[in-house]
Protein backbone atom coordinates (compact mmCIF):
# COMPACT_ATOMS: atom_id res chain seq x y z
CA UNK A 1 0.00 0.00 0.00
CA UNK A 2 3.20 2.25 -0.07
CA UNK A 3 2.69 5.53 -2.53
CA UNK A 4 4.93 5.71 -4.18
CA UNK A 5 6.12 2.05 -3.86
CA UNK A 6 9.00 0.30 -2.83
CA UNK A 7 11.09 -2.43 -3.19
CA UNK A 8 10.75 -5.26 -0.41
CA UNK A 9 12.52 -8.35 0.11
CA UNK A 10 10.62 -11.40 -1.94
CA UNK A 11 13.02 -14.37 -2.97
CA UNK A 12 15.37 -12.64 -0.94
CA UNK A 13 16.25 -12.56 2.76
CA UNK A 14 16.41 -8.74 2.58
CA UNK A 15 17.40 -6.58 0.25
CA UNK A 16 20.59 -6.69 -1.12
CA UNK A 17 23.85 -5.49 0.15
CA UNK A 18 25.61 -3.10 -1.83
CA UNK A 19 29.54 -2.03 -1.89
CA UNK A 20 31.89 -1.13 -3.79
CA UNK A 21 30.14 2.11 -4.70
CA UNK A 22 27.55 0.39 -6.46
CA UNK A 23 29.29 -1.80 -8.35
CA UNK A 24 28.84 -5.05 -5.94
CA UNK A 25 25.40 -6.43 -5.24
CA UNK A 26 25.07 -9.79 -2.61
CA UNK A 27 21.76 -11.42 -2.03
CA UNK A 28 20.86 -14.28 0.86
CA UNK A 29 18.24 -16.19 -1.10
CA UNK A 30 15.52 -17.21 1.23
CA UNK A 31 15.70 -21.03 2.43
CA UNK A 32 12.94 -23.20 1.80
CA UNK A 33 11.53 -21.71 -1.53
CA UNK A 34 10.22 -24.78 -3.63
CA UNK A 35 9.59 -24.56 -7.68
CA UNK A 36 5.92 -26.24 -8.25
CA UNK A 37 5.91 -29.96 -9.06
CA UNK A 38 6.77 -30.80 -12.46
CA UNK A 39 7.24 -34.11 -14.20
CA UNK A 40 10.90 -32.36 -15.25
CA UNK A 41 11.85 -32.93 -11.96
CA UNK A 42 10.94 -36.46 -11.92
CA UNK A 43 9.06 -36.79 -8.45
CA UNK A 44 11.76 -34.72 -6.64
CA UNK A 45 11.04 -31.52 -4.69
CA UNK A 46 13.13 -28.84 -6.32
CA UNK A 47 14.43 -26.16 -4.20
CA UNK A 48 15.15 -22.81 -5.28
CA UNK A 49 19.02 -22.10 -5.09
CA UNK A 50 21.16 -19.44 -5.82
CA UNK A 51 22.21 -21.54 -8.77
CA UNK A 52 19.42 -20.41 -10.21
CA UNK A 53 19.42 -16.97 -10.72
CA UNK A 54 22.93 -17.46 -12.11
CA UNK A 55 21.62 -20.23 -14.84
CA UNK A 56 18.71 -17.28 -15.31
CA UNK A 57 20.66 -14.51 -16.39
CA UNK A 58 22.68 -16.28 -18.32
CA UNK A 59 19.82 -17.00 -20.34
CA UNK A 60 18.75 -14.03 -20.85
CA UNK A 61 21.95 -13.20 -22.33
CA UNK A 62 21.57 -16.42 -24.88
CA UNK A 63 21.45 -15.06 -27.87
CA UNK A 64 19.57 -17.99 -29.05
CA UNK A 65 16.77 -16.77 -26.88
CA UNK A 66 16.48 -13.99 -28.39
CA UNK A 67 14.68 -12.34 -25.54
CA UNK A 68 13.49 -8.59 -26.14
CA UNK A 69 14.50 -8.15 -22.59
CA UNK A 70 18.70 -8.11 -22.55
CA UNK A 71 18.82 -4.06 -22.29
CA UNK A 72 18.00 -5.25 -18.67
CA UNK A 73 21.42 -6.72 -17.95
CA UNK A 74 23.37 -5.69 -21.69
CA UNK A 75 26.67 -3.83 -20.98
CA UNK A 76 26.35 -4.54 -16.65
CA UNK A 77 27.69 -8.00 -15.37
CA UNK A 78 31.58 -8.25 -15.83
CA UNK A 79 31.80 -11.26 -18.14
CA UNK A 80 28.43 -11.75 -19.12
CA UNK A 81 28.66 -9.70 -22.16
CA UNK A 82 31.71 -11.10 -23.06
CA UNK A 83 30.18 -14.51 -22.51
CA UNK A 84 27.39 -13.42 -25.01
CA UNK A 85 29.94 -12.41 -27.51
CA UNK A 86 30.98 -15.60 -28.22
CA UNK A 87 27.88 -17.42 -28.24
CA UNK A 88 27.34 -15.00 -31.07
CA UNK A 89 30.52 -17.03 -32.98
CA UNK A 90 30.35 -20.11 -31.66
CA UNK A 91 26.55 -20.69 -32.02
CA UNK A 92 26.23 -22.30 -28.19
CA UNK A 93 25.97 -20.48 -25.00
CA UNK A 94 28.29 -22.08 -22.90
CA UNK A 95 26.28 -22.10 -19.11
CA UNK A 96 29.05 -24.30 -17.24
CA UNK A 97 31.56 -21.01 -18.24
CA UNK A 98 32.37 -19.46 -14.93
CA UNK A 99 31.67 -15.42 -15.15
CA UNK A 100 33.22 -13.30 -12.96
CA UNK A 101 30.50 -10.80 -12.22
CA UNK A 102 27.52 -13.91 -11.87
CA UNK A 103 28.75 -16.33 -9.09
CA UNK A 104 27.02 -18.57 -6.50
CA UNK A 105 29.00 -17.93 -3.27
CA UNK A 106 26.95 -21.00 -1.76
CA UNK A 107 23.54 -22.50 -2.03
CA UNK A 108 22.18 -19.79 -1.18
CA UNK A 109 24.23 -16.71 -1.49
CA UNK A 110 24.12 -14.79 -5.08
CA UNK A 111 27.02 -11.95 -5.81
CA UNK A 112 26.81 -9.79 -8.95
CA UNK A 113 29.26 -7.50 -9.86
CA UNK A 114 29.18 -4.99 -11.79
CA UNK A 115 31.36 -3.24 -14.47
CA UNK A 116 30.98 0.38 -13.56
CA UNK A 117 28.26 1.73 -10.95
CA UNK A 118 24.33 1.45 -11.09
CA UNK A 119 22.16 2.24 -8.68
CA UNK A 120 18.73 0.85 -10.60
CA UNK A 121 19.81 -3.10 -10.61
CA UNK A 122 17.68 -3.81 -7.31
CA UNK A 123 14.96 -2.54 -9.67
CA UNK A 124 16.05 -4.62 -12.12
CA UNK A 125 16.09 -7.78 -10.26
CA UNK A 126 12.45 -7.16 -9.14
CA UNK A 127 11.39 -7.03 -12.26
CA UNK A 128 9.67 -10.62 -13.96
CA UNK A 129 12.26 -10.86 -16.98
CA UNK A 130 15.28 -11.70 -14.60
CA UNK A 131 12.99 -14.19 -12.14
CA UNK A 132 14.32 -17.61 -11.56
CA UNK A 133 13.51 -20.51 -14.01
CA UNK A 134 14.78 -23.87 -13.21
CA UNK A 135 17.29 -25.80 -15.77
CA UNK A 136 15.64 -29.09 -15.85
CA UNK A 137 12.56 -27.65 -16.79
CA UNK A 138 14.02 -25.49 -20.00
CA UNK A 139 15.87 -28.97 -20.76
CA UNK A 140 12.60 -30.65 -20.67
CA UNK A 141 10.72 -28.41 -23.12
CA UNK A 142 12.81 -26.80 -25.26
CA UNK A 143 12.86 -29.57 -27.62
CA UNK A 144 8.87 -29.87 -27.65
CA UNK A 145 8.79 -26.89 -29.83
CA UNK A 146 10.41 -24.22 -28.06
CA UNK A 147 7.54 -24.22 -25.81
CA UNK A 148 9.24 -23.52 -22.72
CA UNK A 149 6.91 -20.17 -22.47
CA UNK A 150 3.90 -23.10 -22.68
CA UNK A 151 4.83 -24.49 -19.48
CA UNK A 152 5.76 -22.34 -16.78
CA UNK A 153 6.75 -23.33 -14.01
CA UNK A 154 7.75 -21.19 -11.20
CA UNK A 155 7.65 -20.82 -7.09
CA UNK A 156 4.31 -18.33 -6.79
CA UNK A 157 1.04 -18.59 -5.20
CA UNK A 158 -0.29 -19.78 -9.12
CA UNK A 159 0.29 -22.28 -11.29
CA UNK A 160 -0.70 -22.67 -15.46
CA UNK A 161 -3.85 -25.05 -15.61
CA UNK A 162 -4.76 -23.99 -19.09
CA UNK A 163 -4.41 -21.67 -22.05
CA UNK A 164 -6.48 -21.33 -24.79
CA UNK A 165 -4.08 -18.70 -27.09
CA UNK A 166 -5.84 -15.20 -27.52
CA UNK A 167 -9.02 -16.38 -25.21
CA UNK A 168 -8.56 -17.17 -21.83
CA UNK A 169 -5.84 -18.03 -19.26
CA UNK A 170 -6.35 -20.44 -16.19
CA UNK A 171 -4.30 -20.52 -13.19
CA UNK A 172 -5.08 -22.72 -10.13
CA UNK A 173 -3.14 -21.82 -6.56
CA UNK A 174 -0.11 -23.35 -5.96
CA UNK A 175 -0.81 -26.21 -3.32
CA UNK A 176 2.60 -26.26 -2.46
CA UNK A 177 3.70 -22.14 -2.03
CA UNK A 178 4.80 -21.48 0.92
CA UNK A 179 2.10 -18.35 1.55
CA UNK A 180 2.24 -15.42 3.97
CA UNK A 181 0.01 -13.46 6.20
CA UNK A 182 -1.82 -10.29 5.19
CA UNK A 183 -0.04 -7.89 7.65
CA UNK A 184 0.43 -4.53 5.57
CA UNK A 185 0.20 -0.73 6.82
CA UNK A 186 -2.37 1.48 5.74
CA UNK A 187 -1.15 4.35 3.53
CA UNK A 188 -2.48 8.03 3.10
CA UNK A 189 -5.21 6.97 0.77
CA UNK A 190 -9.02 7.17 2.60
CA UNK A 191 -9.73 3.46 1.48
CA UNK A 192 -6.88 2.12 2.93
CA UNK A 193 -8.26 1.51 6.18
CA UNK A 194 -10.97 -0.75 4.75
CA UNK A 195 -8.72 -2.41 3.09
CA UNK A 196 -6.88 -3.47 6.37
CA UNK A 197 -9.89 -4.10 8.20
CA UNK A 198 -11.01 -6.57 5.26
CA UNK A 199 -8.03 -8.33 4.88
CA UNK A 200 -5.57 -8.23 8.08
CA UNK A 201 -4.68 -11.25 9.10
CA UNK A 202 -5.66 -13.74 6.50
CA UNK A 203 -3.35 -16.75 5.03
CA UNK A 204 -2.94 -16.00 1.58
CA UNK A 205 -3.96 -16.62 -1.21
CA UNK A 206 -7.26 -16.76 -0.37
CA UNK A 207 -8.43 -17.32 -3.65
CA UNK A 208 -8.25 -20.20 -5.45
CA UNK A 209 -8.94 -20.23 -9.02
CA UNK A 210 -8.03 -17.03 -11.74
CA UNK A 211 -9.52 -16.80 -15.11
CA UNK A 212 -8.33 -14.13 -17.31
CA UNK A 213 -10.47 -13.55 -20.30
CA UNK A 214 -8.70 -11.54 -23.31
CA UNK A 215 -10.98 -8.83 -24.56
CA UNK A 216 -9.82 -6.62 -27.10
CA UNK A 217 -13.19 -4.54 -27.50
CA UNK A 218 -13.88 -2.05 -24.75
CA UNK A 219 -17.19 -2.75 -25.07
CA UNK A 220 -17.13 -6.21 -24.62
CA UNK A 221 -15.25 -5.71 -21.81
CA UNK A 222 -17.60 -3.16 -19.60
CA UNK A 223 -20.93 -5.79 -21.04
CA UNK A 224 -18.89 -8.57 -19.19
CA UNK A 225 -18.72 -6.65 -16.20
CA UNK A 226 -22.46 -5.42 -15.79
CA UNK A 227 -22.96 -9.13 -15.94
CA UNK A 228 -21.23 -10.08 -13.19
CA UNK A 229 -18.86 -12.08 -15.57
CA UNK A 230 -15.52 -10.49 -14.59
CA UNK A 231 -14.92 -9.35 -10.77
CA UNK A 232 -12.11 -6.76 -11.79
CA UNK A 233 -11.90 -4.67 -15.12
CA UNK A 234 -9.95 -1.98 -16.34
CA UNK A 235 -11.82 0.73 -18.18
CA UNK A 236 -10.22 2.40 -20.61
CA UNK A 237 -11.40 6.49 -21.71
CA UNK A 238 -13.56 5.25 -23.86
CA UNK A 239 -15.89 3.74 -21.62
CA UNK A 240 -15.61 6.64 -19.32
CA UNK A 241 -19.13 8.52 -19.80
CA UNK A 242 -20.70 4.90 -19.34
CA UNK A 243 -19.23 4.91 -15.59
CA UNK A 244 -17.84 7.78 -14.71
CA UNK A 245 -18.90 11.74 -13.53
CA UNK A 246 -15.56 12.99 -14.28
CA UNK A 247 -13.14 11.57 -11.82
CA UNK A 248 -16.26 9.62 -9.73
CA UNK A 249 -18.07 6.51 -10.25
CA UNK A 250 -22.07 7.14 -11.73
CA UNK A 251 -24.37 7.20 -8.87
CA UNK A 252 -25.98 3.56 -11.21
CA UNK A 253 -22.55 2.73 -10.28
CA UNK A 254 -22.18 3.39 -6.81
CA UNK A 255 -25.72 1.68 -6.27
CA UNK A 256 -24.72 -1.45 -7.15
CA UNK A 257 -21.44 -1.05 -4.94
CA UNK A 258 -18.93 -1.05 -7.71
CA UNK A 259 -15.70 -0.09 -6.52
CA UNK A 260 -13.19 2.14 -8.46
CA UNK A 261 -9.30 2.54 -7.96
CA UNK A 262 -8.23 5.23 -9.78
CA UNK A 263 -4.43 7.16 -10.23
CA UNK A 264 -2.74 8.49 -12.93
CA UNK A 265 -0.30 4.94 -14.39
CA UNK A 266 3.06 5.32 -14.35
CA UNK A 267 3.28 5.04 -17.89
CA UNK A 268 4.13 7.47 -20.98
CA UNK A 269 1.92 6.71 -24.14
CA UNK A 270 3.84 8.66 -27.33
CA UNK A 271 3.82 8.57 -31.12
CA UNK A 272 7.17 7.25 -32.54
CA UNK A 273 8.40 7.40 -36.41
CA UNK A 274 10.99 5.11 -37.24
CA UNK A 275 14.09 6.89 -37.64
CA UNK A 276 15.71 4.00 -39.80
CA UNK A 277 12.89 4.59 -42.34
CA UNK A 278 13.82 5.79 -45.72
CA UNK A 279 10.60 8.51 -45.51
CA UNK A 280 10.41 9.75 -42.30
CA UNK A 281 13.94 8.70 -40.33
CA UNK A 282 17.38 9.97 -40.39
CA UNK A 283 18.99 13.08 -38.58
CA UNK A 284 19.30 15.14 -41.52
CA UNK A 285 17.83 18.65 -41.51
CA UNK A 286 14.44 18.16 -43.71
CA UNK A 287 13.75 15.11 -42.34
CA UNK A 288 13.96 16.22 -38.60
CA UNK A 289 11.96 19.64 -40.14
CA UNK A 290 9.28 16.62 -41.22
CA UNK A 291 8.94 15.06 -37.93
CA UNK A 292 8.33 18.05 -36.06
CA UNK A 293 5.96 18.98 -38.14
CA UNK A 294 3.91 16.21 -37.32
CA UNK A 295 4.16 16.71 -34.00
CA UNK A 296 3.22 20.51 -33.84
CA UNK A 297 0.22 19.27 -35.74
CA UNK A 298 -0.86 16.99 -33.64
CA UNK A 299 -3.93 18.06 -30.88
CA UNK A 300 -2.97 16.11 -27.88
CA UNK A 301 -5.42 18.57 -25.99
CA UNK A 302 -8.22 17.24 -28.44
CA UNK A 303 -7.09 13.63 -28.32
CA UNK A 304 -7.91 13.35 -24.09
CA UNK A 305 -11.50 15.32 -24.49
CA UNK A 306 -12.46 13.70 -27.26
CA UNK A 307 -10.39 10.33 -27.38
CA UNK A 308 -10.28 9.48 -23.81
CA UNK A 309 -12.67 11.21 -22.32
CA UNK A 310 -10.56 13.26 -19.86
CA UNK A 311 -8.93 10.35 -18.78
CA UNK A 312 -5.13 11.55 -19.14
CA UNK A 313 -3.66 14.36 -18.44
CA UNK A 314 -0.76 15.49 -21.54
CA UNK A 315 2.55 14.42 -20.98
CA UNK A 316 5.60 17.34 -20.67
CA UNK A 317 8.29 15.00 -19.45
CA UNK A 318 9.54 11.57 -20.84
CA UNK A 319 9.22 10.25 -17.46
CA UNK A 320 5.54 10.01 -15.90
CA UNK A 321 4.54 11.42 -12.57
CA UNK A 322 5.28 8.62 -9.90
CA UNK A 323 8.08 7.65 -10.90
CA UNK A 324 11.59 8.67 -9.43
CA UNK A 325 13.19 11.71 -11.54
CA UNK A 326 9.78 12.94 -12.78
CA UNK A 327 10.00 17.42 -12.93
CA UNK A 328 6.43 18.29 -12.57
CA UNK A 329 7.52 22.05 -13.58
CA UNK A 330 9.04 20.97 -16.94
CA UNK A 331 7.06 22.16 -20.03
CA UNK A 332 7.98 20.92 -23.22
CA UNK A 333 9.16 23.35 -26.32
CA UNK A 334 6.52 20.74 -28.69
CA UNK A 335 3.39 23.01 -28.59
CA UNK A 336 0.09 22.34 -30.55
CA UNK A 337 0.99 24.74 -33.65
CA UNK A 338 -1.19 24.13 -37.05
CA UNK A 339 0.68 27.93 -38.34
CA UNK A 340 4.10 26.46 -37.58
CA UNK A 341 3.88 23.01 -39.09
CA UNK A 342 3.14 23.94 -41.99
CA UNK A 343 5.58 27.13 -42.20
CA UNK A 344 8.62 24.75 -40.94
CA UNK A 345 7.43 21.84 -44.15
CA UNK A 346 6.87 24.92 -46.78
CA UNK A 347 10.91 26.01 -45.60
CA UNK A 348 12.22 23.02 -45.97
CA UNK A 349 11.00 21.41 -49.54
CA UNK A 350 7.72 20.01 -48.61
CA UNK A 351 5.68 21.27 -51.45
CA UNK A 352 2.05 21.45 -52.05
CA UNK A 353 0.97 19.92 -55.62
CA UNK A 354 -2.28 20.79 -57.16
CA UNK A 355 -4.28 18.46 -55.51
CA UNK A 356 -3.59 20.14 -52.01
CA UNK A 357 -0.96 17.47 -51.03
CA UNK A 358 2.72 18.08 -50.40
CA UNK A 359 5.73 16.15 -52.02
CA UNK A 360 9.18 14.74 -50.90
CA UNK A 361 11.66 17.77 -51.54
CA UNK A 362 12.73 15.66 -54.58
CA UNK A 363 9.55 15.79 -55.48
CA UNK A 364 8.64 11.92 -54.87
CA UNK A 365 5.01 11.76 -53.29
CA UNK A 366 4.88 11.83 -49.54
CA UNK A 367 2.87 9.28 -47.73
CA UNK A 368 2.70 8.46 -43.94
CA UNK A 369 1.91 4.86 -42.70
CA UNK A 370 0.23 4.58 -39.17
CA UNK A 371 0.41 1.63 -37.55
CA UNK A 372 -2.94 0.47 -35.22
CA UNK A 373 -5.01 -2.17 -34.00
CA UNK A 374 -8.47 -2.78 -35.34
CA UNK A 375 -10.06 -2.00 -32.17
CA UNK A 376 -12.45 1.29 -31.04
CA UNK A 377 -9.83 2.96 -29.90
CA UNK A 378 -7.07 1.85 -32.84
CA UNK A 379 -10.25 3.56 -34.80
CA UNK A 380 -10.44 6.59 -33.09
CA UNK A 381 -6.68 7.42 -33.30
CA UNK A 382 -6.61 6.56 -36.69
CA UNK A 383 -9.00 9.27 -37.01
CA UNK A 384 -7.23 12.04 -34.96
CA UNK A 385 -4.51 11.38 -37.16
CA UNK A 386 -6.40 11.09 -40.44
CA UNK A 387 -7.92 14.86 -39.24
CA UNK A 388 -3.50 15.99 -38.45
CA UNK A 389 -2.49 15.04 -41.81
CA UNK A 390 -4.87 16.91 -43.37
CA UNK A 391 -4.77 20.13 -41.76
CA UNK A 392 -0.95 20.20 -43.47
CA UNK A 393 -1.51 18.70 -46.27
CA UNK A 394 0.41 14.91 -45.91
CA UNK A 395 -1.51 12.11 -47.34
CA UNK A 396 -1.97 9.26 -44.71
CA UNK A 397 -2.29 5.40 -45.12
CA UNK A 398 -3.30 2.98 -42.44
CA UNK A 399 -1.85 -0.05 -41.35
CA UNK A 400 -3.89 -2.50 -39.58
CA UNK A 401 -2.74 -5.69 -37.54
CA UNK A 402 -3.11 -7.42 -33.98
CA UNK A 403 -1.01 -5.85 -31.51
CA UNK A 404 1.32 -9.13 -30.71
CA UNK A 405 1.94 -8.70 -34.85
CA UNK A 406 2.01 -4.99 -34.32
CA UNK A 407 4.80 -5.26 -31.36
CA UNK A 408 6.78 -7.65 -33.98
CA UNK A 409 7.07 -5.97 -36.24
CA UNK A 410 8.43 -2.90 -34.47
CA UNK A 411 10.89 -5.00 -33.27
CA UNK A 412 12.44 -5.63 -36.46
CA UNK A 413 12.27 -1.97 -37.49
CA UNK A 414 9.28 -2.24 -39.97
CA UNK A 415 6.50 -0.04 -38.89
CA UNK A 416 6.95 3.72 -39.76
CA UNK A 417 4.97 5.62 -37.24
CA UNK A 418 2.82 4.21 -34.72
CA UNK A 419 1.00 5.26 -31.27
CA UNK A 420 2.80 3.14 -28.25
CA UNK A 421 3.06 2.96 -24.61
CA UNK A 422 5.29 2.18 -22.04
CA UNK A 423 3.98 1.42 -18.09
CA UNK A 424 6.86 1.47 -15.52
CA UNK A 425 8.84 -1.92 -14.96
CA UNK A 426 9.76 -0.41 -11.92
CA UNK A 427 9.59 3.42 -10.53
CA UNK A 428 12.75 4.72 -11.93
CA UNK A 429 13.33 7.28 -14.29
CA UNK A 430 15.78 5.08 -15.90
CA UNK A 431 13.02 2.84 -16.96
CA UNK A 432 11.45 5.20 -19.60
CA UNK A 433 14.80 7.32 -20.53
CA UNK A 434 16.52 3.93 -21.96
CA UNK A 435 13.67 3.84 -24.56
CA UNK A 436 15.38 5.75 -26.96
CA UNK A 437 19.18 4.52 -26.12
CA UNK A 438 20.66 3.07 -29.15
CA UNK A 439 21.79 -0.04 -28.05
CA UNK A 440 17.99 -1.02 -27.18
CA UNK A 441 16.46 -1.12 -31.00
CA UNK A 442 14.79 -3.90 -31.77
CA UNK A 443 14.30 -4.61 -27.95
CA UNK A 444 12.46 -1.48 -26.52
CA UNK A 445 13.58 0.87 -28.69
CA UNK A 446 10.57 1.77 -30.70
CA UNK A 447 11.30 4.20 -32.79
CA UNK A 448 14.76 2.83 -33.22
CA UNK A 449 16.68 5.59 -32.47
CA UNK A 450 20.44 5.78 -32.80
CA UNK A 451 20.91 9.72 -31.50
CA UNK A 452 24.60 10.00 -30.71
CA UNK A 453 24.40 13.12 -28.40
CA UNK A 454 21.08 10.91 -26.53
CA UNK A 455 23.12 7.89 -26.19
CA UNK A 456 25.90 10.15 -24.25
CA UNK A 457 23.75 11.73 -22.25
CA UNK A 458 21.97 8.12 -21.17
CA UNK A 459 25.65 6.53 -20.77
CA UNK A 460 26.36 9.54 -18.54
CA UNK A 461 23.04 8.96 -16.28
CA UNK A 462 23.72 5.34 -15.51
CA UNK A 463 26.65 5.68 -13.46
CA UNK A 464 24.79 8.66 -11.45
CA UNK A 465 22.45 7.62 -8.40
CA UNK A 466 18.96 9.75 -8.38
CA UNK A 467 20.18 13.11 -7.76
CA UNK A 468 20.30 16.46 -8.87
CA UNK A 469 22.66 15.85 -11.39
CA UNK A 470 21.45 12.88 -13.03
CA UNK A 471 17.84 15.42 -13.01
CA UNK A 472 19.89 17.65 -14.97
CA UNK A 473 21.08 15.20 -17.66
CA UNK A 474 17.59 14.14 -17.77
CA UNK A 475 16.56 17.93 -18.84
CA UNK A 476 19.39 17.83 -21.63
CA UNK A 477 17.97 14.43 -23.03
CA UNK A 478 14.31 15.65 -22.82
CA UNK A 479 15.29 19.08 -25.14
CA UNK A 480 17.10 16.19 -27.61
CA UNK A 481 13.84 14.62 -28.03
CA UNK A 482 11.94 17.74 -29.10
CA UNK A 483 14.95 18.48 -31.29
CA UNK A 484 14.93 15.54 -33.10
CA UNK A 485 11.24 14.24 -32.89
CA UNK A 486 11.74 10.79 -33.26
CA UNK A 487 8.73 11.01 -30.49
CA UNK A 488 5.63 12.95 -30.06
CA UNK A 489 5.23 12.66 -26.49
CA UNK A 490 1.27 12.22 -25.54
CA UNK A 491 -0.29 11.45 -22.47
CA UNK A 492 -0.16 9.55 -19.18
CA UNK A 493 -3.55 7.71 -18.78
CA UNK A 494 -5.50 7.44 -15.71
CA UNK A 495 -5.56 3.93 -14.41
CA UNK A 496 -9.39 3.05 -13.66
CA UNK A 497 -9.65 -0.23 -12.61
CA UNK A 498 -13.66 -1.30 -11.63
CA UNK A 499 -14.16 -4.15 -8.78
CA UNK A 500 -17.31 -5.62 -7.71
CA UNK A 501 -18.16 -5.01 -4.34
CA UNK A 502 -17.78 -8.89 -3.72
CA UNK A 503 -14.05 -8.34 -3.98
CA UNK A 504 -12.47 -7.79 -0.94
CA UNK A 505 -8.56 -6.05 -0.68
CA UNK A 506 -8.33 -4.58 -3.84
CA UNK A 507 -6.22 -2.03 -4.91
CA UNK A 508 -4.40 -1.29 -8.33
CA UNK A 509 -0.69 -1.53 -7.24
CA UNK A 510 1.07 1.40 -9.80
CA UNK A 511 3.54 -1.22 -10.94
CA UNK A 512 2.48 -4.73 -10.10
CA UNK A 513 0.84 -6.36 -13.07
CA UNK A 514 -1.13 -8.86 -10.88
CA UNK A 515 -3.02 -7.84 -7.43
CA UNK A 516 -4.18 -11.73 -7.29
CA UNK A 517 -2.19 -13.08 -4.47
CA UNK A 518 -3.58 -10.04 -2.34
CA UNK A 519 -7.34 -9.96 -2.67
CA UNK A 520 -10.46 -12.19 -1.78
CA UNK A 521 -13.63 -13.07 -2.55
CA UNK A 522 -16.78 -12.42 -0.13
CA UNK A 523 -18.15 -15.52 1.37
CA UNK A 524 -21.14 -16.52 -0.57
CA UNK A 525 -19.72 -15.12 -3.76
CA UNK A 526 -18.49 -17.26 -6.89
Amino acid sequence: LARPSKLAPLAAEALPQITDNGQTYTFKIRKGIFFTPDPAFKGVQRELVADDYVYSLQRLMDPKIRSPWTWLLDGKIVGLDELAAEAKRTGSFDYAAKVPGLEAVDRYTLRIRLKQPDYNLSYVLAHEPTSAVAREVVAAYADAGGRVMSNPVGTGPYKLAKWIRSSKIFLEANPDYRGFVWDFKAGADPGDAQLVKEMKGKKMPQVGRIEISIMEEDQSRLLAFQNGELDLMNMEGPLAPKVLTGGTLTPDMEKKGVKLSRFVDPELTYHYWNLQDPVVGGLTKEKIALRRAMAMAYPVAEEIKVVRNGQAVEAQFPIPPGVVGHDPAYRSSVKYDLAGANALLDKFGYKKGADGFRTLPDGKPLLIRYASRPDSLGRQMDEMWKKTFDSIGIRMEVQKDKFAELLKLEKQCKLMMRTAAWIADYPDADNFMQLLYGKNIHQSNNACAAIPEYDKLYEQSLRVPDSPERNRLYREMAKIIETYAPWRLDISRYRNMLAQPWVLGFKKHPILHAEWPYVDVAPGTK
